[in-house]
């Protein structure tokens, strides 16, 4: 996990635990109070949303306890693609569009942001390329070519 993933994780446990859990044993308190609890649906709302945001905390705190966290700004480039690389690929088969992913550890990843799992297709396909290098990958939604125009490590993609 990237030093940035890791935070991101921690600010989420911290809102779970600071402000999602105090409102919710509020609002199973609230709701417990207004009689039968057999069938009152708000307290079993409640009570199932407190649930939740309880696995939740368990799942970031063993995360975070479990995490390798990597520094990638302390990383030595080696001219090959790596976890927490930046890498801008060539795009072989739709005119040559330039995209930009950063390869991270799964609960970070997202494809959106411009984040990819270290465990997706294509990024399995990049670990240990070079610049340069054509990437063939199949996908869920085909086969794939790809060139790889730059490898960073300079942080998240832009």
């Amino acid at each position: 996990m990237t030093v940035e993933g890791a935070e991101s994780l921690r600010a989420e446990l911290t809102r779970l635990m600071t402000k999602e859990r105090p409102a919710l044993s509020k609002a199973v308190g609230e709701a417990a109070s207004h009689g039968d609890l057999t069938e009152n649906a708000d307290y079993q709302a409640a009570r199932h949303n407190q649930g939740l945001v309880e696995a939740r905390i368990r799942h970031l705190q063993a995360k975070l306890v479990t995490a390798e966290i990597i520094d990638v700004s302390k990383l030595q480039p080696t001219g090959t693609v790596v976890f927490g690389a930046t890498v801008t690929l060539l795009n072989q088969q739709d005119g040559g569009t330039l995209t930009t992913y950063r390869i991270v550890g799964e609960d970070e990843a997202d494809v959106g942001k411009g984040t990819l799992s270290l465990k997706a297709p294509l990024a399995r396909a990049l670990i240990g390329q070079k610049e340069g290098a054509e990437v063939h990958v199949e996908t869920p939604a085909g086969d794939r070519l790809y060139t790889i125009d730059s490898i960073r490590l300079t942080g998240p993609a832009e």
